[in-house]
């Protein structure tokens, strides 16, 4: 009421809180006279605590079941009846959905939208503090490595063990995130209980929610050095040999493993690379003879804690190179020429 009284030539009333509708029919949650540069319209309200996706279809059929002409005043000459979905949050995809369906929403972060004949409403603001974390608590630690193995391995289909065992993680976190991942309505299901498996119904668009995020993560620590007398291409291989002798988990990333996963750039000035730290890592990284530098690095680890965080890497000659997934995501980090060389790697190697 306090966002629609805010706005210029824009009356509200609430009129009911109780449904109006005659027996048999579900009614709404709320009424709202209002009237926007002269024209009357009422408003009728239906109120969730959260929506996603996968929740429009519901909205919808509930609206549908009722009857506007039912509505208190909808009668009244001149008077537009509106549905209007009222909640606490509504996630990005759900907001899209209704705005194609022309189905009004207002979220507890000020978004509103109200289309109607003659007077059309549209803020957008960010997402509600709750929902904001909440996706983004998907898209990191653990959690992440998830989505991880149903990117790359996009094309299969999932029991709940399975997909904790290919993610390195526990099986209730990963039934925790396929129930997220379900209510965006990025999952298609078949069977039931125990045998119930998933698949990834739309990678891109999961992916491309990753890259929204991005801009939220904090970047990750680069250790810089300078490995002297050797080009970048040449220390590729060398880096991978030294890491190799002394059993380091590690994985070539950015523009260097691009490079190797499809072409783009006439040259590579630096390889950077997820190690995971320990006295063997230091101890490659002392026999590369690689020095601590602040500027003109050729050399940049980011320090891996975990063995998860080397998932799905792929070995491409005689060094081993991040996933494609990792590697895009890495590279819209970066600077420079790093985004093109995103786009094109996503083109040609991920391809969705």
């Amino acid at each position: 009421m306090e966002t629609l009284q805010g706005l210029p030539e824009v009356h509200a009333n609430l009129d009911s809180w109780e449904s109006a509708a005659s027996a048999g029919d579900r009614g709404h949650g709320a009424q709202i006279d209002l009237r926007i540069a002269g024209k009357a319209f009422t408003l009728l309200i239906e109120a969730k605590k959260a929506v996603y996706p996968r929740d429009v279809r519901e909205v919808l059929w509930q609206f549908r079941d009722f009857s506007p002409s039912r509505a208190v005043g909808a009668g009244q000459e001149g008077h537009e009846a509106l549905s209007l979905l009222v909640a606490e949050s509504i996630s990005p995809g759900a907001k899209d959905l209704l705005r194609t369906e022309r189905v009004g929403y207002y979220d507890s972060g000020g978004s509103l939208f109200l289309p109607a004949h003659g007077a059309y409403l549209y803020i957008d603001r960010p997402p509600p503090k709750a929902l904001a974390k909440a996706v983004r608590s998907l898209f990191s630690g653990r959690r992440a490595q998830v989505l991880h193995a149903l990117l790359v391995r996009h094309q299969d289909w999932f029991g709940v063990k399975e997909l904790a065992e290919q993610s390195q993680v526990s099986p209730a976190t990963t039934s925790q995130v396929l129930t997220e991942l379900e209510r965006f309505d990025w999952l298609a299901s078949r069977g039931q209980g125990p045998s119930k498996e998933r698949h990834l119904r739309d990678p891109g668009a999961l992916l491309d929610a990753w890259v929204k995020q991005l801009a939220s993560v904090r970047p990750a620590v680069l250790r810089r050095y300078y490995v002297p007398a050797i080009k970048a291409d040449q220390l590729l291989e060398r880096a991978g040999q030294v890491f190799a002798a002394h059993q380091v988990g590690y994985a070539i990333s950015h523009e260097a493993a691009a490079q190797r996963y499809a072409p783009f750039l006439s040259n590579v000035s630096q390889v950077r690379c997820r190690l995971l730290v320990g006295p063997a890592a230091d101890a490659a990284i002392s026999e590369l003879g690689a020095r601590v530098v602040n500027e003109g690095a050729n050399l940049a680890i980011i320090e891996a804690k975990s063995p998860g965080e080397l998932l799905f890497r792929e070995r491409v000659g005689d060094v081993w190179l991040a996933s494609p997934i990792q590697v895009y995501l890495d590279l819209l980090g970066g600077e420079g020429r790093a985004k093109e060389m995103a786009e094109h790697l996503r083109k040609e190697r991920i391809g969705f």
